[in-house]
């Protein structure tokens, strides 16, 4: 039995990919897949570098990919260095690139269009970064410095649909966060990852800076009772996004 494809992540800050996506991460790397994550923000020293290593060992999805930039709403997540969402569009696009290209993963997993149920202005960018750079990265032409091209099989956002909010929604309306979902005909893959979710738990845990906050939403797992939490942590939702060319000789556009 050939492994489950191979799986990137990219996503905006330490803790994102295993609250996210750590079910789908880990249950790939069990079986055989080879795995990874890049996030956009923070400094690749400090502890939330740290935790991040720790997180990613519980999932299998080896060494810390950070480009480095700033978090919008930190300014001591990476000092020297500009926001994210201020950096030149070019630059960053060129460094995720090299990232895919360098991996060359089969899938492609990012933060969905809204940014992550609180809307996050890092997790947006992220996803139009994200976009873009997987396009390009399998055209020779674009960013040639970047290395050999790649064309990813599959590009997926992690998303929340409108009935898959659940306890989630008490838990960050109660601490004042907004909670942005999708219809529910935009959910391509309900993906059941309860048999990983105590790995996952375990991921989200290492972020233990995360984890001891009142508002974040590790701190809020970490509150909320057992049977709440499982049932969290259990399920995750993607939409599979336009990307690898349809065959040729169409004479129209199609849907």
């Amino acid at each position: 039995m050939s492994p489950p494809p191979s799986l990137l992540g990219v996503f905006a800050h330490p803790d994102d990919e295993s609250l996210l996506a750590g079910g789908v991460l880990a249950q790939h790397a069990a079986g055989g897949a080879r795995t990874a994550v890049v996030t956009t923000t923070w400094a690749p020293t400090g502890h939330r570098a740290a935790e991040l290593e720790d997180a990613l060992g519980v999932l299998g999805a080896g060494r810390p990919r950070m480009l480095g930039y700033g978090d919008a709403r930190d300014t001591a997540s990476a000092p020297g260095s500009p926001r994210f969402c201020d950096a030149p569009l070019d630059e960053v696009v060129a460094r995720l690139v090299a990232e895919v290209r360098e991996f060359r993963p089969d899938v492609v997993v990012t933060h969905d269009a809204l940014g992550q149920l609180t809307g996050h202005p890092d997790h947006r960018h992220t996803h139009r970064v994200t976009l873009l750079a997987v396009e390009a990265a399998g055209f020779a032409h674009l960013y040639p410095e970047a290395g050999a091209p790649w064309r990813t099989r599959a590009l997926y956002s992690a998303t929340h649909p409108h009935s898959g909010v659940g306890d989630l929604g008490p838990l960050l309306t109660g601490v004042g966060k907004a909670v942005l979902s999708v219809p529910d005909a935009y959910v391509s893959a309900t993906v059941d990852v309860a048999a990983w979710a105590d790995r996952k738990w375990r991921a989200i845990l290492a972020h233990r800076s995360e984890a001891e906050r009142e508002r974040s939403l590790p701190g809020l797992l970490a509150r909320a009772g057992e049977e709440a939490r499982g049932r969290v942590l259990g399920t995750e939702y993607y939409s599979r996004l336009g990307l690898s060319p349809s065959p040729g000789g169409l004479r129209r556009l199609t849907t």
